[in-house]
């Protein structure tokens, strides 16, 4: 393919040169071009029609999420598709060595999982570095906690292989001489943070973003010490890749790094942490145990009924009543999905402290606040709004967005809505609102907290959780379903 072209550029100025000078540069043509018909990188990815992104599963690499296909990473490489034009597809694989040998044999086009730069890899090369982080040390709360390696005088110590953490330990080992260092091949990040969690070894290395990341997952997990030098992240191409497909990846990065598209990334998928509390989640996961398998079911079908997805009602049922069915609030809202009894009228709910009538109830009411709220407003916006309304009703949702439209940001968007919600509490804000104060710092929170247990009983889901998937399912009193409350 090259040669054609070569020889069809050629054609065009052939025939105005004098002949001797043509065939000169004919045959310096031909003997250039001769050695390499290929099509560069860049034009073999385009030939095919899609780009193919290697990754781990991972909280900050790729998983199914809410709203569909998600993760750093991913939107990374869902961004850098768009700037070539072409659909993207992922092929997750166990762990950082399968990454590795599936690029070098031409599987995929890239490695985006959150992996240091490459130092003289044999057949793989990096790309530009898009992120600097922190590897830490990481230990089981209420363990010792060490404070360097001089502290870490026994026990193990689990790191991935190829992640680049092995080589920091080196250098340390001197100071810990009766500590065990293991390396898992075959293991993920998130194995090694159950290792700890499950007391099977008692430290590992992870990079500080990753460990931020993991705790809601993993809540007995802490940070013990970081270590230095700093690690730089970056994708992984072939070694022999054209530079076409270098340069197009160098402008992306530039691009994403220059503007704040590279920062709302990470706000994304990041801030969200601030709201973490580790002893909430280990509240949350023992009611996963004891509460959740009775209403299991029910979330089930009022999901059903509803279009919705049972583990966002199950989280919103959580952050209300931690799945009490006799749970009753000081302001008169009751049951597992705390509904008010206006809202109960208007649904039909003749008995809040019944736990079917409830789940469906509120499954009803949160898809009606989807769909009340303007069409031009998309996922995932759409549903965490609807959230906010939820906690503190549709019209002091719109005060909101009204306050946020003032003030010069988006009112369709929950990132720029939320920072607005707590003017609601502020006299000289909801004195210039149709429905005065509001709690709006409570319905910030709330949405945050309802993220976070969606994503974890997501996670616990997709992979088969032993407290979703062995737990009996304790059908309810039917009886109880009838009377009023």
């Amino acid at each position: 393919m090259l040669l054609t072209q070569t020889l069809t550029r050629f054609d065009r100025t052939f025939k105005r040169l004098p002949w001797p000078r043509a065939w000169l540069v004919l045959a310096v043509v031909l003997l250039v071009s001769s050695g390499d018909d290929r099509p560069s990188t860049l034009d073999q990815i385009h030939q095919r029609g899609q780009l193919i992104m290697l990754t781990i599963n991972g909280a900050s690499t790729y998983y199914l999420g809410p709203q569909g296909e998600t993760g750093f990473e991913y939107e990374l490489g869902s961004a850098f598709a768009d700037t070539l034009g072409l659909p993207m597809e992922v092929v997750t694989l166990p762990n950082t060595e399968a990454l590795y040998t599936a690029l070098a044999n031409g599987q995929g086009d890239f490695i985006a999982a959150g992996l240091p730069r490459l130092i003289d890899h044999p057949r793989l090369q990096s790309g530009p570095v898009y992120e600097t982080v922190s590897p830490v040390v990481v230990y089981r709360q209420g363990s010792p906690k060490p404070d360097g390696f001089d502290d870490m005088t026994s026990g193990t110590l689990a790191v991935l292989t190829g992640k680049g953490h092995a080589s920091l330990i080196d250098k340390h080992r001197p100071l810990a001489p009766g500590l065990e260092v293991i390396e898992k091949p075959n293991s993920s990040i998130e194995d090694l943070f159950d290792g700890i969690s499950r007391q099977r070894h008692d430290y590992t290395i992870a990079d500080s973003n990753i460990v931020e990341l993991n705790r809601r997952f993993f809540p007995a997990i802490g940070v013990a010490f970081e270590l230095e030098p700093q690690l730089e992240l970056a994708w992984a191409i072939q070694a022999d890749a054209s530079d076409d497909w270098l340069d197009a990846l160098e402008q992306f990065f530039n691009r994403i790094q220059t503007s704040d598209e590279l920062a709302q990334i990470k706000a994304r998928h990041y801030q969200v942490q601030t709201e973490y509390d580790s002893v909430g989640t280990f509240t949350f996961m023992d009611q996963v145990k004891n509460r959740l398998p009775e209403l299991k079911h029910l979330f089930h079908e009022a999901a059903d009924q509803v279009g919705l997805d049972w583990a966002l009602l199950a989280a919103v049922g959580y952050q209300e009543s931690h799945w009490d069915p006799n749970a009753v609030s000081p302001t008169g809202v009751r049951g597992v999905m705390m509904l008010t009894q206006p809202t109960a009228a208007q649904l039909g709910v003749t008995n809040r402290l019944d736990p079917a009538q409830s789940i469906f109830g509120g499954a009803r009411y949160l898809r009606s606040l989807l769909e009340r709220l303007p069409k031009r407003i998309e996922m995932p916006d759409r549903l965490y709004l609807a959230l906010a309304a939820y906690n503190i009703g549709l019209g002091h949702l719109e005060d909101a967005r009204v306050i946020t439209q003032r003030q010069g940001k988006n009112p369709d968007r929950w990132v720029d809505v939320r920072e607005h919600l707590p003017h609601l509490t502020q006299q000289r804000w909801y004195s210039q609102t149709r429905y005065g104060y509001a709690r709006g710092y409570e319905a910030k929170r709330y949405v945050a907290n309802v993220r976070t247990f969606y994503e974890i009983l997501l996670w616990m889901d997709q992979r088969e959780h032993p407290l979703l998937t062995e737990a009996s399912i304790v059908e309810p009193d039917t009886a109880s379903r009838d009377g009023l409350d």
